[in-house]
């Protein structure tokens, strides 16, 4: 079977401005106690999305640093002095690129980066982005591309319960209390249309947009989907590409990226050919 590697956990420490499709009752500021109280009950945490200019947020980032969790900016409104003192402190990604963050704006005649464009800006930050084709026009996606490379992004699906079916509604969150989405075109929206509410993507659809939409080269579309992942994690001595002695998770694709075979360390999990 697949390996569960851990958990990215997003929130609840995010910007009231950017919450996007997360829901508003549940965000708040950072406190010491709770984030190391939720960390001690679920060790299995290995990414954290923070908006970093939140009180406290710069404090977390160490703390995070110094506890072996990747510290990500997500759901942020900050500038780019912000996001330098991020970086400063521990946070090394930004999640779901272009999404849910702050982009250029003007103050009292001044220009100011937001997060999206210090993300292109500042080569220390990898930066996750949703290829499904819906959360970002094929234009933006080759700009990334051109400016971070495929070692500086990593794909990511963003899925949520309803990827890969059929429906046309669902739930974020809680089934008792969460969220309604609808779900058209490929992709779930916020009823009205006000946001994207999660992707449906499979990792697959990611690799496809990126290669036949974006023109990025495949090779070059795999790695930000294996190699550059894995490197992120710090598991690449053992996942992330083919060589002697890692893991043989393994899979094939053809012309369309239509996965047809699959090998979980070293067993068939699927065989299409």
């Amino acid at each position: 079977m697949p390996e569960i590697l851990g958990a990215h956990l997003e929130g609840p420490y995010f910007s009231p401005e950017q919450n996007a499709a997360q829901d508003r009752r549940y965000i708040k500021t950072p406190k010491p106690e709770e984030y190391r109280r939720i960390f001690a009950h679920y060790p299995q945490i290995r990414i954290w999305s923070v908006a970093p200019e939140l009180p406290g947020a710069l404090e977390m980032g160490c703390w995070m640093r110094d506890n072996g969790i990747i510290g990500s900016i997500g759901h942020s409104n900050a500038v780019y002095e912000e996001v330098v003192a991020a970086v400063e402190n521990g946070y090394t990604m930004i999640t779901h690129f272009f999404n849910g963050m702050s982009r250029l704006v003007r103050k009292n005649a001044a220009m100011y980066l937001g997060v999206a464009e210090s993300g292109l800006a500042l080569d220390d930050l990898t930066v996750e982005i949703i290829a499904d084709g819906c959360h970002l026009p094929p234009p933006l996606l080759r700009l990334i591309y051109k400016v971070k490379g495929s070692e500086k992004i990593c794909l990511v699906t963003d899925s949520m319960r309803a990827a890969g079916t059929n429906v046309t509604e669902s739930t974020l969150g809680s089934l008792k209390n969460g969220q309604r989405v609808e779900i058209e075109n490929g992709v779930a929206y916020m009823p009205g249309r006000a946001s994207f509410g999660g992707s449906i993507a499979t990792a697959d659809r990611l690799v496809r947009t990126m290669v036949h939409k974006a023109g990025v080269p495949l090779v070059q579309a795999v790695r930000m989907m294996s190699s550059t992942p894995a490197a992120i994690l710090s598991v690449q001595h053992r996942l992330g590409s083919i060589s002697r002695g890692k893991d043989a998770d393994l899979l094939l694709f053809n012309e369309n990226i239509d996965i047809q075979y699959v090998m979980c360390k070293g067993k068939v999990c699927k065989n299409l050919l």
